[in-house]
């Protein structure tokens, strides 16, 4: 499915929750690497701030594009954020969504 760039150039970013190791496979705890470059991937939570309207986003990211000691609260930029849609069959059921990858976040807004 193709993906979609997003332009944050304008936005003010903030951590709303620490980086997590996004997991490949919950019920044997296998993390999730990036297919290119084998790093492990982490889901981060950002509140992006745009043109008066503020939501809360989880992306994923390598762990090569996270700095160390990442918190809430921290301002950042994110670099290369896309969007892609998604949809999936669960015992029967469809589901679908929306989901956020960016190569990095750095520090500072």
């Amino acid at each position: 499915m193709p993906s979609f760039k997003i332009d944050v150039s304008t936005a003010v970013v903030f951590v709303a929750t620490a980086p997590a190791p996004k997991l490949a496979n919950k019920q044997t705890g296998e993390r999730a690497m990036d297919r290119e470059t084998g790093a492990g991937l982490s889901t981060v939570g950002l509140l992006i701030s745009d043109e008066g309207e503020g939501n809360l986003y989880q992306v994923t990211i390598p762990e090569t594009g996270i700095p160390e000691g990442l918190a809430p609260g921290t301002p950042v930029r994110v670099v290369g954020l896309k969007a892609r849609d998604w949809e999936n069959e669960f015992n029967g059921q469809k589901r679908h969504g929306i989901s956020f990858r960016a190569v990095a976040v750095t520090a500072g807004a």
